[in-house]
């Protein structure tokens, strides 16, 4: 049964010091990744990737970034160009935290409706516009709505070496606007190796991602961006490395 929307819901304030993220000192080297089409990573580690789709957006993002800060988080960002465009400086606040960012087409387009210049023409306007933004190129690519055929996947890879990254855990956070329930669907679904669907653009999943990530802490999780967790052999778990 579909929830109904809580729009007004606030996460309940966190007693006492939010969990921390260790910090870290992993590989970000796609190069030996395989394939090129990932839904998660190794299952011999630890790690999660926490991903955002859609943003930025004016308000939302800069509070989500604020929630990452305070717990030593680094998530990945999949920025459609056109909100980049019209807030280039959430997008530079992005990536000096030390977040990834990631191409998520022009304008929210449908791959598999469009032509392949169509589709060159909305990957290289977001990723000119992140440029532009940030100085930074993407790594990555995640189609929105994850619609993309094989064919495509292909030849994105072939000619902007971006692999097609999916997600192993999705929370629907944008058809139930629950914080309870997305926090819940993150927590009880998450495993080693997960990349996490999120979306920055609802405030009902932003509301979640504290209990979301001082929970996974707590279970064991250690969060890296989507790059560190590909880079990882499969097999072969790798220490955090604190302070």
């Amino acid at each position: 049964m579909k929830s109904s929307a809580n729009s007004n819901y606030s996460a309940p304030r966190v007693k006492g010091p939010p969990e921390r993220n260790p910090d870290i000192n992993l590989s970000s080297d796609l190069s030996a990744a395989s394939g090129v089409t990932h839904t998660r990573g190794s299952s011999a580690t630890p790690y999660v990737a926490l991903t955002f789709d859609d943003g930025p957006h004016p308000s939302l993002t800069p509070r989500l970034l604020d929630i990452l800060r305070d717990r030593n988080v680094k998530a990945t960002f999949y920025v459609v160009g056109t909100n980049v465009d019209a807030y280039p400086q959430i997008v530079r606040r992005i990536v000096a935290e030390g977040h990834e960012i990631g191409n998520h087409s022009w304008k929210h387009n449908n791959f598999t409706k469009m032509s392949a210049d169509q589709c060159r023409d909305s990957l290289n306007k977001c990723r000119d516009s992140i440029v532009k933004a940030c100085g930074v190129q993407p790594r990555t690519f995640r189609p929105p709505y994850g619609a993309l055929r094989q064919d495509q996947r292909q030849w994105i890879f072939n000619e902007y070496g971006y692999p097609t990254i999916l997600w192993s855990v999705d929370p629907l956070d944008w058809k139930y606007r629950n914080a309870y329930r997305v926090e819940n669907e993150l927590v009880n679904k998450a495993h080693n190796g997960a990349i996490l669907l999120a979306h920055d653009i609802h405030k009902t999943t932003v509301d979640a991602v504290p209990g979301t990530i001082d929970r996974l802490i707590r279970k064991g999780h250690t969060f890296v961006t989507v790059s560190q967790l590909l880079a990882q052999p499969s097999g072969v778990a790798q220490a955090a490395v604190t302070p």
